[in-house]
């Protein structure tokens, strides 16, 4: 009686199972198997001028206290910021100020001896002349760094270009692979466009003008100029071959 009640149990169970599977299978259905697929990418990139620079003054303060540091430095970017609004204009020349901080400095005994800040102003703009001529205006604050980046109008002028070549690029590489696969032609699957701005490296003559403009003195315009930067689109997707 119990081995008859057993084997009644197991067939119970096995038929639960069956159905169970037949229910998953029903429900997702078969899984399609991806045959003669193919992955790839592709690139377009077109070379620009670029258009922004952007300057940054800089004024370092010592001083025994923390807040006489904050004072000084308070006062000379006051007098920054009214120097440069006055030349400020939208595009042009934007004013903003930088970073600000300031830590302590410590004595061999390693007590707290005294304090130093630094505070930034950043003038960024299409106007070169304008910038660099305001920057010699400034009293008390020096050049720290200068830098070229290309406008959001000016990316977006070269970027259907980019674009364009990428996807040039990417039909002909996919039609020359499937060809080498044998196949006779593709059909496009998915595709994805991702878009980027690589700028050139450091020239030396950019580097020795950076180098030197801390030293020049406050009224002596600074001479800048811009290089050129790379916009590149690239697609990448898959191919069904056929």
């Amino acid at each position: 009686m119990k081995e008859d009640m057993k084997n009644a149990f197991k067939v119970i169970a096995s038929s639960a199972l069956l159905v169970g599977a037949t229910a998953v299978f029903a429900q997702n259905g078969p899984v399609a198997v991806l045959q003669n697929v193919l992955q790839l990418s592709a690139s377009g990139t077109v070379e620009v001028q670029q258009d922004l620079l952007v300057l940054t003054l800089a004024a370092t303060k010592e001083a025994p206290e923390a807040a006489i540091v904050q004072a000084q430095l308070q006062q000379v970017l006051d007098a920054a910021l009214a120097e440069a609004r006055r030349a400020a204009q939208p595009q042009q020349m934007d004013v903003r100020t930088g970073a600000f901080g300031m830590y302590p400095r410590h004595g061999k005994d390693g007590k707290i001896a005294g304090w130093q800040g630094r505070a930034e102003l950043v003038l960024q703009g299409r106007d070169f002349a304008r910038i660099t001529g305001t920057a010699g205006r400034i009293q008390g604050m020096t050049i720290s760094q200068i830098a070229f980046d290309l406008s959001r109008e000016a990316r977006a002028k070269v970027e259907g270009e980019a674009q364009a070549k990428a996807i040039e690029a990417f039909k002909a590489r996919a039609a020359e692979l499937a060809r080498g696969f044998g196949f006779a032609g593709y059909t496009l699957r998915e595709v994805a466009v991702h878009s980027n701005e690589m700028a050139p490296g450091p020239r030396p003559r950019i580097m020795a003008m950076e180098a030197k403009a801390a030293s020049l003195a406050a009224d002596a315009p600074v001479p800048v100029e811009a290089g050129k930067a790379q916009v590149a689109v690239t697609i990448s997707g898959s191919v069904q071959l056929r």
